[in-house]
């Protein structure tokens, strides 16, 4: 009896701990939702009556456009990479990951530095054909020059995961296809193809929600879209009602994808009946389709990473002398120790859920620990909204109950505090999954086993469970890292005055005429991001087998 009494405690002291990292981390969104039943703004008027559509249709084109390709690019170069065996095949299964570190923003200056009148294609025309071309060579900064350069950026969601579906098909069903007459093509679009569909539909998900973060490449080409509404609203207008109204209704496009995905998805099983799941053999070619399939896919590894990254190394090589200073140091240690706080504080409360769900006999406690990975699929300029509307409530109340100066300065708002806060918010899940994973893989066994020799919840997690996940911690915290590196809008919205991060410092100086001097931090961006892309892909080689 005294066993379970203690036991029983421990739980509920779990579980508290849970319950209030869940609302701390939700605050966010629950802002959104109650400002909802505020009046919108003087600035709604003249936004609904002037830019309100324009907003709906270049977001809708956007999403569709990037979809379209993401899926093109995607689903094509993985069928072959899982498929065939042609020359290079074992190096795009992870070259064709990399255009992920590549952050959209930094991908969209890149290549209107690539294609403009001093650029490296103008140059060849002019100095070595002898052709004078006016003005740039082809014009990207628009709505299609954003589809380009987003569905080159985000295609590797949707390569990595139809790769891994491709690559766990059972080889059974395909040779029945042939046995009942059908060809390699037709054995795609009836069989393969089907089969692969939730991971497909996941893939141009998580794509879509990309889309709808993006504020970096649709502020830079001028396409007027909800992310870049809510900063003018915000900004510009000085009008928060309206800013809030703005972010519900891009919250409505996130989670009608989220919705239609689990819809489209459903309780279907795409897999063997009879659970053998015989890998399908790479198919050899003919030397023609060697050529022509090693050439496909090198053509998208040419456009989607490598000439931006040489271009960005050429620029680099130009302007490191000047750039790269004791400031640029100090820019790198603020970027990379608010990357390593947030990812350690995120991978703390993940442990802390996901344990309370080993000790905990409450079902309804999965429920809301999932409430707070809900951040990850809400955009990060909305996210900085809820954040900042009750962080500025909160310094109003602090100043009038009992401050008298005039000179007093915000305590939460405008701080590091806000910004780590945020990036808790919008990267939960990122840390949650790894842990969670971990913890799954160890089962409960060996924690269930200590309680019962007597060892207190908190030691068996000290001295048992978190030296067996170790490994799950460090990837965690080193997703984390490399997003909150990445991140631009949230990151704009909530830095302290005059504060900046890689992030905003290329960004600023490219938007600033300043493109070549932005390659030195989009290159350290870059090159971090690399870290868990090879990660990514040594875990999905290991799942193939």
């Amino acid at each position: 009896m005294e066993i379970r009494k203690r036991h029983y405690y421990w739980w509920n002291k779990w579980t508290g701990y849970s319950i209030l990292i869940v609302l701390v981390v939700a605050t966010p969104l629950f802002t959104i939702l109650f400002k909802l039943f505020d009046r919108p703004g003087d600035s709604w008027s003249h936004i609904f009556n002037n830019l309100l559509f324009d907003y709906f249709q270049n977001t809708i084109l956007l999403l569709l456009g990037v979809a379209f390709f993401t899926f093109l690019l995607g689903v094509s170069t993985a069928w072959l990479v899982s498929n065939y065996e042609f020359p290079g095949r074992k190096y795009f299964e992870w070259l064709l990951i990399l255009p992920l570190g590549f952050p959209g923003y930094i991908m969209a200056y890149t290549y209107v530095g690539l294609l403009d009148y001093a650029g490296p294609f103008h140059s060849f025309l002019r100095n070595t054909l002898d052709i004078q071309v006016k003005g740039s060579l082809i014009d990207i900064m628009n709505l299609p020059g954003a589809i380009f350069i987003l569905s080159i950026t985000l295609f590797p969601y949707v390569f990595l995961i139809s790769r891994a579906s491709f690559a766990q098909q059972s080889k059974t069903l395909q040779e029945a296809s042939f046995l009942l007459g059908s060809n390699r093509t037709k054995t795609f679009f009836k069989v393969a193809l089907p089969m692969a569909r939730p991971a497909i539909v996941a893939g141009i998900a998580l794509a879509s929600m990309e889309v709808l973060n993006d504020y970096g490449t649709v502020k830079y080409f001028g396409v007027n879209t909800f992310t870049t509404g809510i900063f003018r609203a915000w900004f510009s207008m000085g009008d928060s009602s309206t800013a809030i109204y703005l972010a519900a209704i891009l919250m409505v496009f996130v989670f009608a994808i989220l919705y239609l995905e689990s819809l489209h998805r459903g309780n279907r099983q795409y897999s063997a009946v009879n659970g053998i799941n015989k890998p399908t053999a790479r198919i050899h070619l003919s030397m023609v389709k060697k050529v022509l399939f090693t050439g496909i896919c090198f053509l998208i590894f040419i456009v989607s990473f490598l000439t931006p990254f040489l271009q960005l190394l050429y620029w680099v090589s130009m302007t490191y002398e000047k750039v790269i200073d004791s400031e640029f140091f100090l820019l790198i240690f603020r970027s990379f120790g608010l990357a390593a706080v947030s990812g350690i504080i995120i991978v703390l409360f993940a442990v802390v859920l996901l344990y309370t769900l080993r000790l905990s006999p409450f079902k309804w406690i999965k429920s809301i620990t999932k409430v707070s990975t809900l951040g990850y699929a809400v955009p990060g300029a909305v996210i900085a909204v809820g954040v900042l509307i009750p962080f500025l409530a909160f310094d109003k109340w602090i100043y009038d109950s009992f401050l008298s100066s005039k000179t007093a300065g915000l305590f939460l708002s405008g701080t590091l505090f806000a910004l780590v806060f945020a990036y808790v918010v919008r990267f939960m899940a990122v840390g949650y999954n790894p842990v969670d994973a971990g913890f799954q893989k160890i089962g409960i066994h060996i924690n269930e086993a200590s309680r019962l020799l007597g060892t207190r919840s908190t030691r068996t997690l000290w001295k048992i469970d978190l030296p067996l996940i170790k490994t799950s911690l460090i990837s965690g915290i080193l997703l984390v890292f490399v997003d909150v590196l990445k991140e631009l809008p949230l990151t704009l919205i909530l830095r302290p005055f005059n504060y900046q991060t890689l992030a905003t410092k290329a960004f600023d100086m490219a938007t600033n005429e300043m493109i070549a001097e932005s390659a030195n931090a989009a290159l350290i961006i870059i090159l971090t991001g690399i870290i868990p892309i090879i990660f990514l892909n040594r875990l999905i080689k290991k799942r193939e087998f």
